[in-house]
């Protein structure tokens, strides 16, 4: 069944509610509006090896990345755990403000009455139209360098940010984005002493752990809302993009909400907040840190980031005992995108990645930093199982 799955950016310019109850449900289907409708689909356990590059140590100095021993989740839980995460964070989220100008046809130019009174005038033609889009960001960067979503700031003529705590806003520059992947680096110049919110690991956390979302919904800024993870790996069509690998929450996020830090209990981001089910409750998706971490450092450069093109997952047992591969080697090709690549090299649904430039593949996530390690216009050699037979695969990696 088709599903209608929202972007969570918003306008600016609706973003007030008041008036009870009944106002603040015309403004939701006001705002919920002005968002295309896309239908889903959410089978199986689904990762991408479609992006990765290598990781230039001149560019990640500043971002806070953690690995799962660098900071512990509680061992107890008490009432104020979370209370004591949502100060410590909020002061490095922010709201993005983006300024979007489109031409907009004129309704009366084809109107037979209207051309008769006033003819072929020049005001016929098609009118200008500023929209104020609005989302969420955090800094990642002591020194302005902000990560929020491609589709909040997509097609701006300006952006703006506010800190937390200011009335100002600050122009941004839009230092890297990526439309596939919907994510976007932004830099404010305001000192070199910003507070940061470190970017933890998306793959240790586990369906059940408690997390937090923090954002701008419909302009209420920092607004905090709690759930649980509520499932990993889902894969979501949206219009243009395809998300092959996102967080699942019911932590309640809306518009306004898009580029927002979804946090765990070490008060570690572990996704980014994108997209919500309009037709269901508590089902939120957020991008995980793991699909960050490939790609931030050719964000943060603008530089092409390698492009391999293949949806993956965890080979079943059953097969890699046929195949002679150890327990949680190899990854399952399950999607090739059209005229990716792997599509040109042939790599097929149903192959099974036994190794990488001669280097066995240790489960999808292995993948990721062996396409991590490649630069593009290079060619890989890639060992599949196709129908039990072993074969060798060149394959030229792309770039995006």
């Amino acid at each position: 069944m088709n599903r209608i799955i929202r972007l969570i950016g918003g306008r600016a310019g609706l973003a007030r509610l008041a008036g009870g109850f009944l106002a603040g449900a015309l403004v939701m289907a006001m705002l919920m509006g002005a968002f295309p409708s896309w239908g889903r689909t959410v089978t199986g356990s689904l990762r991408t090896v479609v992006y990765g590059g290598p990781v230039p140590a001149a560019t990640t100095v500043g971002v806070v990345a953690l690995t799962a021993g660098d900071a512990a989740l509680p061992a107890v839980m008490t009432p104020q755990t979370i209370p004591d995460i949502v100060a410590q964070a909020s002061p490095a989220v922010v709201k993005v403000q983006a300024t979007v100008v489109s031409q907009v046809a004129n309704p009366f130019i084809n109107d037979p009455f209207f051309r008769e009174f006033f003819g072929n005038q020049s005001g016929t033609g098609p009118q200008t139209e500023e929209q104020q889009m609005l989302g969420s960001g955090f800094i990642i960067r002591p020194d302005g360098y902000i990560l929020t979503n491609d589709h909040v700031i997509q097609g701006a003529g300006s952006v703006t940010v506010t800190l937390a705590g200011q009335d100002k806003s600050f122009p941004a520059q839009v230092v890297g984005s990526d439309y596939s992947l919907d994510l976007a680096v932004l830099k404010i110049n305001d000192g070199d002493n910003l507070p940061v919110l470190p970017l933890g690991s998306s793959n240790q956390a586990r369906v059940g752990d408690w997390v937090i979302a923090i954002g701008n919904p419909y302009g209420l800024d920092h607004t905090v809302t709690v759930g649980v993870l509520s499932a990993k790996g889902r894969p979501i069509t949206a219009g243009n993009r395809t998300y092959s690998n996102l967080l699942q929450t019911d932590a309640a996020i809306n518009p306004g909400n898009s580029g927002g830090p979804l946090l765990n209990l070490a008060g570690q981001v572990i996704g980014i907040n994108t997209a919500v089910d309009a037709q269901a409750q508590g089902i939120g998706f957020a991008i995980p840190t793991s699909t960050v971490l490939g790609v931030l450092p050719h964000l943060l450069r603008h530089t092409p980031t390698p492009y391999l093109g293949v949806m993956v997952e965890n080979v079943p047992g059953t097969v890699t005992a046929q195949l002679g591969l150890s327990p949680g080697q190899g990854a399952l090709i399950a999607a090739v995108e059209p005229n990716s690549p792997a599509a040109a090299a042939g790599l097929q649904k149903g192959d099974v990645i036994a190794a990488f430039n001669g280097r066995p593949v240790e489960g999808p996530d292995d993948l990721v930093a062996k396409v991590q390690a490649c630069t593009p216009g290079t060619t890989a050699q890639v060992q599949i199982f196709r129908n039990g037979r072993s074969m060798t695969i060149p394959v030229t990696v792309g770039s995006q």
